[in-house]
């Protein structure tokens, strides 16, 4: 069975505004090394995944900017959802033009995203993934909580010691939870049988477009159509932007809806492999302080020209560089300086950037 890969890259980064911009987001971004994300994700899965069985879904206005930083990923390889439906659309679509160059596939899906410092025990779980995953199981990489987080969905699961594989631990999940209240992810934590939702899921692929038609009435029938329209065509002389208009009529008849909410809390055929791989979605700014160092004074400064008086636990990026940040008696802040904007907000406030960006933009 052929192992093949599905990253996850259309996304528009909002929460990272300034530095992430509608043309250039935050999975283009070297946000947490010297390498940008998406780079990070691809050379990651690479090492077990070729290149030639690596799929990236994207915007059609990412294009260039993919075959920039991807050029080992060929043009065939790159699904360009003809408009933003949501995750269990890309992933339906993606799955059915998979299936014609792949018949018989397993398929990681990933976002592109996030930060993972434990690659090798990251790849160990892939693996293991894979191979359950070709029992008509859907399987997902569920990350051992350290802290009650607030900001990630849980994954409830049956605790059943037999379920350990030698090293392993695969279990039966019981539900998927949306994001906690504090309390509630307190009890989560205490419970112990909770994990976060990483967003990470392996699947035979025809096996993941049996379970959207199952649980989708609305997406089995555009999933039916796009499929018959894909019998008609050579997806090694119809591909990119050709593709994309060509299914457009049909695509734009998907319910904007996640893959989490359309099939995960439904199906009884999903199994949660706990995963302790240093994990970070990098969800928002405040999520930088599990990523980089502090000063003295618990500040993490990425400036140049940055002079502080009193002033703890900040988030200073200077992107610029030309002018000096200097503060004094603030607590608790996010300052971010581009060469377009300004950003200050305070810390536990910066899951909330999309809001003044959506203001921003209606003026």
């Amino acid at each position: 069975m052929e192992r093949v890969a599905l990253i996850m890259a259309g996304g528009s980064g909002t929460r990272f505004w300034p530095l992430s911009t509608t043309s250039r987001p935050k999975q283009f971004l070297d946000l947490v090394s010297e390498k940008t994300m998406i780079r990070e994700t691809v050379d990651r899965i690479s090492r077990i995944v070729p290149s030639e069985k690596i799929f990236i879904a994207t915007n059609i206005s990412y294009f260039e900017i993919i075959k920039k930083e991807l050029p080992e990923i060929s043009e065939k390889n790159i699904i360009f959802e003809p408009m933003a439906r949501d995750t269990a659309a890309c992933i339906g679509y993606a799955a059915e033009i998979i299936k014609k160059f792949y018949e018989d596939s397993v398929m990681a899906v990933l976002p592109s995203d996030h930060l993972i410092r434990k690659e090798e025990e990251f790849l160990s779980y892939l693996e293991f993934a894979f191979e359950k995953a070709e029992k008509d199981r859907i399987i997902t990489l569920g990350i051992k909580p350290s802290y009650p987080e607030t900001g990630y969905g849980y994954i409830e699961y049956i605790d059943k010691k037999k379920n350990h594989h030698d090293e392993m631990e695969i279990y039966k999940v019981k539900r998927f939870r949306e994001k906690p209240n504090k309390e509630l992810a307190e009890r989560y934590i205490e419970q112990g049988n909770y994990l976060w939702n990483s967003g990470m899921f392996v699947w035979k692929s025809e096996f993941i477009l049996h379970e959207i038609k199952k649980y989708m009435e609305t997406h089995k029938i555009v999933l039916e159509e796009i499929e018959n329209l894909l019998g008609k065509i050579d997806l090694n002389e119809i591909y990119g932007k050709k593709l994309s208009d060509y299914v457009s009529s049909v695509f734009k008849k998907f319910e904007k809806i996640s893959i989490d909410f359309g099939v995960m809390e439904h199906t009884r055929s999903v199994s949660v492999i706990p995963a302790d791989i240093d994990w970070n979605d990098v969800g928002s700014f405040k999520s930088l302080e599990e990523v980089f160092p502090k000063d003295e004074n618990n500040n993490i400064i990425k400036s140049e020209k940055y002079e502080e008086i009193e002033s703890e636990g900040n988030i200073i990026i200077n992107k610029e560089n030309k002018k000096i940040i200097a503060t004094i008696g603030v607590e608790d802040i996010v300052i971010v300086n581009t060469e377009d904007a300004l950003l200050v907000c305070h810390k536990d406030k910066s899951q909330e950037i999309k809001k003044i960006l959506d203001k921003i933009e209606k003026k």
